[in-house]
């Protein structure tokens, strides 16, 4: 079972010393209910909630991407939308900074790139057998407001190119409708 719910109360357990947390949960489902309370040990996973971005909002970056292409392809040096895809990747910013032994980089390459379109190696310096690198996650990992930045940027590209684009109006109801 997964929901969302909030925190209503923190105290100290006075027998155990544990924290004893009271939760509401946003489900209506008393056969649930019912069933947790028979459970002696449960597996819990208490994070912050963040909307997740919308099939919505991801289809329209695939759109602009794609007409990005199009455009930049008209003068003859063919550009494809995975190009345009990654360079707002690298464009927004989510990554990770790390540091690799040289010797194991081209298989740790190999292994992140492996996770899919958007998840990038960039190297930043080489030093003491070591190199330095920038490791950028794709979007399928984006929250709403990495996607937001993702498809601002697209559509201030697709404006550059005098590429239509969807109204503000139109692009805020899709990055509202996360589920």
């Amino acid at each position: 079972m997964q929901t969302t719910g909030n925190i209503t109360d923190i105290n100290i357990d006075f027998n155990t010393h544990k924290p004893k947390i009271t939760l509401l949960l946003n489900m209506q489902q008393p056969e649930v209910i019912e069933q947790l309370k028979n459970e002696d040990k449960l597996d819990i996973d208490i994070k912050k909630y963040r909307k997740k971005r919308s099939l919505d909002a991801n289809a329209y970056c695939w759109v602009l991407c794609d007409k990005i292409a199009k455009e930049l392809s008209k003068d003859g040096a063919i550009t494809t939308k995975e190009e345009i895809y990654r360079d707002a990747i690298k464009n927004i910013g989510t990554f990770e900074s790390m540091i690799v032994e040289e010797k194991a980089f081209e298989n740790f390459k190999r292994i992140w790139e492996k996770q899919g379109l958007g998840f990038l190696i960039q190297e930043v310096t080489r030093q003491n057998k070591c190199v330095k690198v920038h490791c950028y996650y794709g979007s399928s990992t984006y929250d709403s407001k990495e996607m937001s930045l993702l498809i601002e940027l697209l559509v201030e590209e697709a404006k550059q190119l005098n590429i239509e684009v969807k109204t503000e109006q139109e692009i805020e109801s899709l990055l509202s409708t996360w589920h």
